[in-house]
């Protein structure tokens, strides 16, 4: 059996990296008030045999770090010796707010509403005109990992543009918990990289400002999936559960101001009116039932039990087999 070609080196910003080699490189970003340099780090592994080119990013919102985690630890599985094509890795995107544990970037302005940016914009716009142009730009595929924010906890999912058949087709392989369709929002990375050659697969899982282990498996198994549907890798582990498709997800919110004790869980199947949890005081007495308004999964929750009138408190799925559409 003839051998697959051999890839060739790749380069990217300015360095070439050869066939079955990973190197990690420090992007100039931008100098600090100090003047010392402030620099965006990927690694990028180039396979030894010729394949697509996939971008792994995270922490768009600083504060989110399973992403930075899943990353990481692909990062430790897959050698570029055993690769197909190429991987460029970016663990932490927003680097200012990583590092002052924030969602936003120190402006106030949130990364993923300022793509595909402009390298004269503002500091956001600067960052993503960066990433795009150095990082995305050069790929067929990207997978970007983040989790709920502040108080909210989400249970592992994909979501994307599930009437795309090709990201129905790659959400079907990742194979989450949960598969919502979500229309491309502007500004956002997953709306300026994805076009007719270039798909973009947006993971949330977990809550900000921690690592939570079952959720990092969730994207690490999901993402060795995809990686190996595109024939990059050899093996990766199998699904053990079915996906829970849907179209459309709404958060129910507090019709009062209180004390929230939640009855239900996270990933809970709850039926129109079944109990949520129930809105009282710090004493005892008479509290407010939160219902269901549908049927449908709880994918999203909020973990912080003092609420305000309007507050969220529970985000539900309503099925719809296979995402097809309505």
């Amino acid at each position: 059996m003839a051998s697959r070609p051999r890839r060739p080196r790749f380069e990217i910003a300015g360095v070439k990296i050869s066939s079955g080699y990973r190197k990690t490189l420090e992007i100039p970003l931008m100098k600090l008030p100090t003047g010392s340099s402030l620099s965006l780090p990927i690694t990028v592994l180039n396979g030894i045999e010729d394949g697509p080119v996939v971008f792994l990013s995270a922490a768009i919102h600083g504060d989110e770090l399973n992403g930075v985690e899943i990353v990481h630890q692909l990062l430790g599985e897959i050698s570029a010796k055993a690769l197909r094509g190429t991987i460029i890795a970016v663990p932490v995107v927003n680097v200012l707010g990583f590092v002052n544990e924030s969602r936003y970037l120190p402006d106030g302005r949130d990364l993923n509403r300022h793509f595909p940016g402009s390298p004269r914009g503002s500091l956001a716009s600067r960052i993503a005109n960066l990433f795009m142009t150095t990082v995305a730009n050069h790929c067929e595929l990207g997978i970007d990992f983040h989790t709920g924010t502040g108080h909210r906890g989400n249970i592992p999912q994909i979501r994307g543009n599930m009437d795309d058949a090709e990201v129905r087709a790659l959400t079907e392989v990742f194979a989450p918990p949960v598969a919502l369709h979500a229309r491309l929002r502007d500004g956002s990375l997953r709306g300026a990289a994805s076009d007719d050659t270039r798909k973009v697969l947006l993971f949330e899982g977990g809550q900000a400002h921690r690592f939570q282990p079952d959720m990092i498996n969730a994207g690490v198994d999901g993402t060795l999936r995809v990686l190996a549907h595109k024939g990059m890798i050899e093996n990766a582990p199998k699904p053990d559960h079915e996906i829970f498709w849907s179209r459309s997800a709404k958060w129910v919110r507090a019709r009062r101001s209180g004390v929230l004790r939640l009855e239900a869980k996270l990933g809970d199947l709850v039926a129109k009116g079944d109990v949520i949890g129930r809105i009282g005081d710090t004493s005892p007495g008479k509290s407010l039932r939160v219902l269901s308004p549908v049927n449908g999964r709880i994918i999203g929750i909020i973990r912080n039990p003092i609420i305000n009138q309007g507050g969220p408190i529970a985000n539900i799925a309503e099925e719809q087999p296979n995402g097809a559409s309505k």
